[in-house]
């Protein structure tokens, strides 16, 4: 039970603020590297792929929007994990996270939706419809907006970080119906064909450098992310040299 409690208060120590800034500095450059380098690959792969028999060229964007749509809401995902270590455990680093999170996720929506319309005019003949699965991310992008606002509106960190917290959980609801919107409801969107019981219904030559793709975009949200963190815990720690200045100033 003590060795327990040892290596629970070493996971604990681990999370320290400035023992993290000392881990994301050494961690990022080779990060960055690796990502700059999956990206490229999988660019290569992308654009080397075959046309499709019936979508010809505009396959191509596939590569783009698919990853976005995955990243929107993972990013959304790992920010619902931040709040649970607000509420739940009161993590160091759990609000930083989710603030960290949260224009990284914003972008790649923006990007899903932006690519699904490009994608979606010469496939369907419109650049938008208000079907269940195109709706359920504008609404996810109305939701990282409002959480952007609430964290820019609230100045003291840990005041907001409890609001945050519980608007980005009762945000949540809407990523099961992201996920499953094409299988409640009928949609133009096709169902699932990678991620899906069995072998996926998508040809090798569009199938690699889609995963490729996704790895990449992956890296590229864990290299954001982190450098939006330390970013974060830069700004808190000139917020409390200033005030502190300003309450010695105040005294003199």
């Amino acid at each position: 039970m003590a060795e327990l409690t040892a290596k629970a208060g070493s996971i604990w120590d681990f999370a320290n603020p400035a023992r993290f800034m000392g881990i994301a500095n050494a961690v990022l450059p080779g990060l960055a590297a690796v990502t700059v380098a999956c990206l490229a690959i999988g660019l290569w792969m992308a654009f080397n792929a075959p046309e499709d028999y019936q979508q010809g060229s505009s396959v191509l964007i596939m590569f783009i929007h698919v990853p976005s749509a995955w990243l929107s809401m993972m990013a959304y995902t790992v920010m619902a994990l931040a709040a649970l270590g607000t509420l739940v455990w009161r993590h160091p680093l759990a609000d930083v996270s989710l603030r960290a999170a949260a224009p990284i996720g914003a972008a790649f929506t923006f990007l899903a939706l932006i690519t699904g319309s490009l994608w979606g005019k010469p496939m369907w003949g419109t650049w938008w419809v208000w079907d269940a699965r195109l709706t359920s991310v504008l609404v996810l992008f109305i939701i990282y907006l409002g959480i952007i606002a609430l964290a820019r509106a609230i100045e003291e960190p840990s005041v907001a970080a409890r609001a945050l917290a519980i608007v980005t959980l009762v945000g949540y609801v809407n990523i099961p119906i992201i996920k499953f919107s094409v299988d409640w409801w009928n949609t133009l969107h096709q169902p699932a064909s990678v991620s899906r019981l069995g072998r996926p219904a998508m040809d090798a030559a569009f199938l690699y450098p889609l995963m490729v793709m996704a790895l990449a975009y992956t890296l590229i949200f864990l290299t954001l992310h982190l450098m939006n963190m330390r970013n974060e815990i830069l700004r808190r720690r000139l917020r409390s040299m200033r005030m502190l200045a300003a309450r010695e100033a105040g005294g003199a």
